[in-house]
């Protein structure tokens, strides 16, 4: 099991995601794109919460880039 690590940048900025309940994009490696809060991450994954307060599991190696949203 990999542990998690709260020093790398990328996990610091998603907590900061949460904390400040920013509203992100996430590209997806397929193509697709999702928007919302992230709600929680952990070691695999981060699951955001769209307009609608519907929840969604994103494996972190299917995603492509995540930024805020302006």
């Amino acid at each position: 099991m990999t542990e998690f690590e709260t020093g790398y940048p990328s996990v610091r900025q998603i907590q900061t995601f949460i904390r400040d309940q920013l509203d992100v994009e996430v590209k997806l490696m397929t193509g697709d794109t999702l928007t919302g809060k992230v709600v929680w991450q952990d070691t695999h994954c981060l699951c955001l919460q769209d307009a609608s307060e519907q929840m969604v599991t994103v494996w972190r190696q299917a995603i492509a880039y995540h930024k805020t949203v302006s």
